[in-house]
């Protein structure tokens, strides 16, 4: 299996090497401003502790006063939305045990806003994927499908 360039490194389980990345956000309820000093420490905690039970890999991450920032590289058995309800859910389950204030200002047992953001990310661009896969084929294209090749082989 081929690099798309020198700098890509890429993750490996068992049974598949990956490079899936993605940056997800996502705010606190009503948008409130408590993600800071002791409270932001243990949801930074939390988060690191869920992402590392998954094998997520935090490229970099922020947490904002109200929002959530994470640029993460997961594995190709877990989807976004998984990780973002794992995330989501534990952070906020434990919050309000742990945090007093919190239970009193998200009297809806909810810390979270519904729904996220998230984009895919890499180090290589569409065009270069299509051109890597373009290279592959060591035959004409079939006839009328150029954007799927297959192979002839003897």
């Amino acid at each position: 299996m081929g690099k798309y360039n020198g700098s890509m490194s890429y993750r490996k389980t068992a049974h598949s090497v990956y490079d899936l990345k993605y940056h997800i956000v996502w705010i606190t309820k009503y948008p409130k401003a408590i993600l800071h000093g002791v409270i932001g420490l243990r949801v930074r905690e939390l988060i690191k502790q869920t992402c590392a039970s998954l094998d997520v890999y935090i490229e970099k991450g922020h947490v904002s006063k109200d929002h959530i920032h994470l640029l993460v590289s997961v594995p190709p058995n877990l989807s976004v939305s998984e990780l973002v309800k794992r995330l989501k859910g534990q952070s906020s389950r434990l919050m309000l045990q742990e945090f007093g204030e919190l239970r009193r200002a998200f009297w809806g047992r909810h810390l979270w806003a519904r729904g996220y953001f998230a984009a895919s990310t890499g180090n290589v661009t569409d065009e270069m994927v299509a051109d890597y896969i373009e290279k592959q084929a060591q035959q004409e294209l079939e006839a009328g499908d150029e954007t799927f090749s297959v192979t002839d082989e003897l």
